[in-house]
């Protein structure tokens, strides 16, 4: 297999925004969520979250919308293939 095989895996908000202290020391972890999910590859190794919350801004926040946190919380060295999966 390819060195780029990617697939879905639960992940748990603290292992998440751990995750993202990592590899994005320079941005905060979200404050809250509703619930991440996590790009592993063949071996197992986490390579990328998505951090899904509440909207920030109060007029978007009617109870039925989710926002993917911004693209630096979409972060590992294989976020780029992730992201478009």
């Amino acid at each position: 297999m390819s060195e780029g095989q990617l697939h879905l895996v639960s992940v748990r908000s603290r292992q998440a925004k751990d995750f993202v202290r990592t590899w994005h020391r320079h941005h905060p972890a979200p404050a809250g969520q509703i619930f991440a999910v996590g790009a592993a590859d063949e071996a197992g190794i986490l390579r990328a979250v998505a951090i899904v919350g509440r909207p920030v801004a109060r007029h978007l926040d009617d109870g039925a919308t989710l926002l993917v946190h911004p693209a630096i919380r979409t972060c590992g060295r294989a976020s780029q293939v992730a992201a478009g999966r």
